[in-house]
């Protein structure tokens, strides 16, 4: 077994002054840390759009044009209960009571995923070890190279043409296929060590499998038949996965953001500087964005505070930007979307060469 790489802890004071000012914050406003009212309305109204596209492309039938746009509606709402209902319950941030978001972080089942592997893989790997080859596997994509040190082979000249299509493609993968080798392997990456597997897990997997398939198959195509079936699934599917992959990668794979080879186990800086050279925020100032994203585009304060509610970024924002000027520490951040997603190709770009 591998030795996970280890952080600097000689010299903390940046984060010992981030996290007194965070507290502070709390402590005066008189707010807990983690949800509020608007992130339950935000959940009821993500979860009642669910049920009403669900039951009108399956049920009521619309015309096959208005189906196509409310399939690919749908895909965007399967990515929201991703971003703001799952994404806070797995990291224990959506409510202060631990059962509701335990039953919450299920809804990823719901869409086809696996709450136990996401954890390991998002929570632990990618979280503790952002952008580090070998450790992060959120950087490991298969046909893509966006690491420095993968090996450049010759399909990768033309991976800024092709990865609109991998990103389509990506959450179909994940649930159809990827989750199924990482069940029969116990590896969460080609590089990772094999991962404890508990019964009960086992028979969540296989009971959640099962009926995500009935409810997003066989319902369907006894309902509607088995092409509108398909079609409808690629929509929804496509679109999740552009959603869902677009929002990582722009949070981590742009220009300013570093990419780490560990040697000898030991990262030079401490863990949250690391995190602040790793990882980007984009269009902070777009509130539908931000809506709709459960504040991922606030990329930078979830990943020094992942128990701490996407509501409460907007605020905990200025404290991090104050806090990094007065260590003179790099704060990345693109204005637009459309800016971070030109970056991103950029680096794309530079990475089949």
């Amino acid at each position: 077994m591998k030795s996970s790489p280890k952080f600097n802890n000689g010299n903390t004071l940046f984060s010992k002054s981030l996290k007194l000012k965070t507290n502070n914050y709390f402590k005066q406003a008189a707010k807990a840390r983690t949800g509020n009212r608007r992130i339950f309305l935000k959940a009821a109204i993500l979860l009642t759009s669910f049920v009403v596209l669900y039951s009108l492309l399956v049920f009521v039938q619309p015309h096959w044009a208005i189906s196509l746009v409310l399939c690919a509606l749908f895909g965007v709402n399967l990515a929201a209960i991703g971003f703001n209902i799952m994404h806070d319950a797995g990291h224990n941030s959506f409510s202060d009571n631990k059962k509701l978001n335990t039953f919450l972080s299920y809804t990823l089942n719901l869409l086809g995923g696996n709450i136990y592997f996401w954890k390991l893989k998002h929570n632990i790997a990618h979280h503790t070890y952002t952008n580090i080859d070998g450790e992060d596997h959120d950087i490991e994509i298969k046909f893509m190279r966006i690491h420095h040190d993968q090996q450049l082979r010759k399909h990768h000249r033309y991976q800024r043409f092709y990865f609109p299509l991998l990103y389509g493609i990506s959450y179909l993968a994940w649930i159809f296929y990827q989750d199924y080798e990482k069940y029969f392997r116990q590896k969460l990456g080609n590089q990772s060590d094999t991962f404890d597997f508990p019964l009960r897990e086992k028979v969540i997997f296989w009971v959640s499998k099962i009926l995500h398939l009935q409810l997003f198959v066989t319902i369907p195509v006894l309902c509607v038949g088995w092409l509108p079936t398909v079609i409808g699934l690629l929509v929804a599917g496509i679109v999740c996965g552009l959603c869902l992959a677009t929002v990582f990668q722009l949070a981590h794979v742009v220009s300013g953001t570093e990419f780490k080879t560990v040697e000898e186990s030991r990262v030079e800086e401490e863990w949250m500087v690391h995190q602040l050279h790793s990882t980007a925020n984009f269009a902070t100032k777009n509130r539908v964005l931000t809506w709709l994203l459960g504040g991922l585009n606030f990329q930078v304060e979830h990943h020094l505070f992942p128990k701490i509610s996407h509501v409460h970024y907007p605020a905990i924002n200025a404290i991090v930007v104050e806090t990094c000027r007065e260590y003179n520490i790099p704060y990345i951040e693109f204005n637009s979307f459309w800016q971070a997603l030109r970056s991103h190709v950029a680096v794309i770009h530079q990475m089949s060469r």
